[in-house]
């Protein structure tokens, strides 16, 4: 009696990491497809629309010529996405990322759950026998719902460059919209060829993350790591051959007689990118935590804690504990604090109006009397989610505005030109040489919120010669 209740101590509360990863999965998918739908005041939490020129960011839209917020943005996904390696290791492979939960769905829920392609979800080694007629029917009908889900997932990726609304009124007219609908059958077919055919080799081979992950990692990185102390060196002074695994195993286990490792290999079947976790840390791994999982599951049935764990080598090698709050995870927090801070002020200080100020290809118009003339071509565009009424004033008190002589109403999110033309009748340079750029400060505003919407401009009012006036 004593024996079962020891053995329901070390898995009775035990939840797998499989199953908090499918939490965190159903969590991310829900998410990325419920996200380009909210809208706050008109404006999505997240658009980067080509089609519009707007970038919106939780509900405040800004003009392409505000992009200067984007890299502050991609500062912060992949500084924080170091920042988690350097802590959690590649939890982000494991936990979140598109690649990682497709195969999930792919391998996992269709191939082995819904079609029984794949005999057991815990052999991720053994590729089913496609020699067999029934095999290769259950095949097909697997890519063939994937295919169904890689158009839906390519669909979701671009209702974040392209709102969903806008995105089904487009696809009505797919020869009008040719590089949209282009867009989403070559990202479906490409999600298709990834997760089928590709698979693990994108993470191992492709994606460059993996290739970065040992800089960031150190003693105090938690990551799926083998204990062999306790599990004994698996590999020390021999060599490892699938082919004779039963020779193999007696070599072992003889070698190392107070080791708790069974060889059951359990941790290396389970694993989806094809690794021996007993061989230490390695490129390929991803973090999913499926080694844990398995080791436990076996270990806990002998009694004993599982030998692979989601820790860190200062813990394996007994060295004290993890130190999670140290000087990189400080500096990432403070520059990722650093970051957030400045987004969050520039972002407040959006501009509601935006002016484009072009000197027209005549430098000047010598008028009678000396009166001198310079034509612009102003752009206003209204960035503000109601109409305003505007007008400018030129701070140069010798120059006069002749054109426009009225303020103009321009809706929301629209833009207009304006061609604007300035005089002046008092002599202000005295060159004979050459003509004069003067500088000339201008000031647009909305009359209806002078207050919150105003900006100042400068460009150059070009002055002829002294013996052009002259004549």
């Amino acid at each position: 009696m004593e024996k079962k209740s020891s053995k329901k101590s070390y898995l009775a509360n035990w939840i797998p990491y499989s199953l908090k990863r499918y939490w965190a999965y159903a969590v991310a998918t829900i998410m990325s497809l419920v996200i380009p739908w909210i809208t706050i005041g008109g404006n999505h939490i997240f658009l980067l629309s080509f089609d519009h020129k707007k970038l919106h960011l939780m509900g405040v839209a800004f003009d392409m010529q505000e992009l200067y917020l984007m890299p502050f943005i991609l500062m912060l996904l992949f500084l924080g996405i170091f920042a988690v390696t350097a802590v959690g290791g590649r939890a982000w492979c494991g936990w979140a990322c598109p690649q990682t939960i497709f195969r999930v769905i792919y391998r996992d829920l269709i191939e082995t759950k819904l079609l029984g392609l794949r005999k057991r979800i815990k052999n991720k080694q053994k590729e089913p026998d496609m020699s067999i007629a029934s095999n290769q029917a259950k095949k097909a009908v697997a890519i063939l719902l994937w295919s169904i889900l890689a158009f839906i997932a390519s669909a979701n990726f671009l209702w974040f460059f392209v709102p969903p609304m806008e995105f089904f009124e487009y696809l009505k007219n797919p020869m009008e919209h040719t590089i949209l609908f282009g867009t989403l059958i070559g990202t479906a077919l490409f999600i298709i060829a990834d997760i089928v055919f590709i698979k693990e080799d994108f993470c191992i081979y492709i994606c460059p993350y993996s290739r970065v992950q040992s800089v960031l990692y150190d003693d105090d990185t938690i990551m799926a790591i083998y204990d062999p102390v306790r599990g004994g060196d698996i590999y020390q002074g021999h060599g490892y051959d699938r082919e004779k695994k039963f020779e193999k195993k007696k070599e072992l286990l003889a070698f190392n007689q107070d080791a708790e490792c069974t060889t059951c290999e359990a941790c290396v079947t389970v694993c989806p990118t094809h690794i021996d976790i007993r061989k230490g840390l390695q490129l390929e791994c991803i973090n999913c935590l499926e080694c844990v999982d398995a080791c436990t599951t076996v270990m806990g049935a002998l009694e004993k804690p599982s030998l692979v764990q989601w820790t860190s080598e200062r813990e394996i090698k007994r060295e004290g504990k993890t130190q999670y709050l140290r000087n990189t995870v400080k500096a990432y927090i403070a520059v990722l604090s650093i970051i957030l801070i400045a987004l969050v002020m520039m972002g407040s200080t959006k501009e509601h109006m935006l002016l484009n100020v072009n000197k027209n290809t005549r430098l000047y118009k010598i008028m009678d009397n000396g009166v001198v003339q310079n034509d612009y071509l102003f752009l206003f565009q209204n960035t503000d989610s109601k109409a305003h009424t505007y007008y400018f004033e030129v701070l140069n008190p010798d120059i006069k505005i002749i054109k426009p002589t009225e303020p103009f109403r321009l809706g929301a999110g629209k833009k207009k030109k304006k061609v604007v033309i300035l005089r002046t009748s008092k002599k202000l340079v005295d060159n004979a040489r050459k003509d004069t750029p003067i500088p000339l400060k201008l000031k647009a505003y909305a009359i209806d919120d002078k207050e919150k919407i105003i900006i100042d401009r400068e460009t150059v009012f070009i002055y002829p010669r002294s013996d052009l006036l002259k004549k």
